[in-house]
């Protein structure tokens, strides 16, 4: 039953406030719809003009290679009704995939790096908030080292540094192999041009780290959040940049963000930190926002988004400043498709 009177949720630490139940997840991309059989690597953001453009691979199956496409579809009236399904990017029996977009403030083009094969990476531009795409660029040459093999950008939003003395620069959280070595480790790719030229940051300190997510935090470095493999410690690592995302810090364990081993989100809401995954130490379901007011130093459970399977997710605020969250669902397994859930989280002013 809706709540007739706002609840205040921890008003002594952050100023968030649900305004009412939530409505039940809808379906955006559901399986065996629109020639694909099934749609998995959700991610969203917002246009300059407030359009909302959600992004996955069209899959024919769960296998992480093959033929898989870039698909879209918008909202330009905060997630109520859709467009159709458009094909951003279909490379024949190629794997196009693990999109990571951002907007560029600047210019206001629709950015979103992707790879090809797990192999190169690409950038995508639309000077039209997705209603046409320019041709991919390749810019692996930039971005990887000779000696790493498997490459994923994102999968999740990138961002745009707002504060100098890096501000315009373009963020995207990425991770790689070495040849002959299984392992996976963080690093990220960055642009200072509006995404014309790329360049890419060291390596994390620790193995086992994988898909990450980044935010700016509110001194204007940046933190990494990180998917963990290492099963001893169930949970998130993280590290910090000072210079702009060129090196990152010893990593660490995040013991409040407990994982299944999964792809999470960040996403900066104001003067608070929102993150969501995945709150299980073994399986994915238990989709959960937890919200930092202090740079990621503590957080706090403010939302259980579906309790049942879920996996991969991303987060982006809507015009009227509730948030959006895109996410993996399903019955047995959480690849039935993808759905998006309006979360009654309003952000105010202390």
């Amino acid at each position: 039953m809706p709540f007739s009177i706002q609840l205040i949720l921890l008003t002594f630490f952050f100023q968030l406030e649900l305004t009412a139940q939530t409505a039940p997840p809808l379906y955006l991309f559901k399986n065996h719809t629109d020639g694909y059989g099934m749609y998995r690597i959700p991610t969203i953001i917002r246009a300059k003009s407030g359009k909302l453009l959600a992004f996955c691979e069209g899959r024919q199956s769960l296998f992480d290679h093959g033929n898989i496409d870039l698909v879209m579809k918008t909202s330009a009236d905060n997630g109520v009704t859709w467009s159709r399904l458009a094909v951003v990017w279909n490379e024949g029996t190629n794997t196009c995939g693990n999109p990571s977009p951002v907007i560029d403030e600047t210019t206001g083009d629709v950015i979103v790096l992707v790879t090809l094969n797990n192999d190169k990476v690409f950038v995508l531009r639309s000077k039209s908030e997705g209603e046409s795409w320019e041709v991919p660029v390749d810019i692996t040459k930039d971005v990887k080292e000779t000696d790493w093999h498997w490459y994923a950008t994102g999968p999740v939003h990138a961002i745009q540094v707002k504060h100098k003395p890096y501000r315009g620069r373009i963020v995207v959280p990425c991770n790689h192999t070495i040849e002959g070595d299984p392992v996976h480790y963080s690093h990220v790719i960055f642009s200072d041009d509006s995404g014309k030229t790329w360049k890419k940051s060291g390596s994390v300190s620790s193995k086992d780290t994988d898909e990450s997510t980044v935010v700016e935090l509110s001194d204007s470095n940046l933190m990494l959040n990180m998917r963990n493999s290492d099963r001893a410690f169930p949970c998130r690592k993280v590290s910090k940049s000072i210079d702009g995302g060129n090196t990152w810090s010893v990593t660490t364990f995040d013991t409040t963000l407990i994982e299944p081993v999964c792809q999470g989100a960040l996403l900066r809401y104001e003067d608070v930190i929102l993150f969501s995954n995945p709150s299980h130490k073994s399986q994915r379901k238990n989709l959960t926002i937890h919200a930092s007011k202090d740079d990621g130093k503590s957080w706090q459970k403010i939302f259980t988004v579906h309790k049942g399977k879920s996996a991969y997710s991303d987060l982006v605020s809507l015009d009227n400043g509730t948030i959006l969250c895109l996410y993996e669902t399903g019955k047995i397994l959480p690849y039935s498709g993808i759905v998006y859930k309006v979360l009654p989280i309003v952000y105010t002013k202390p």
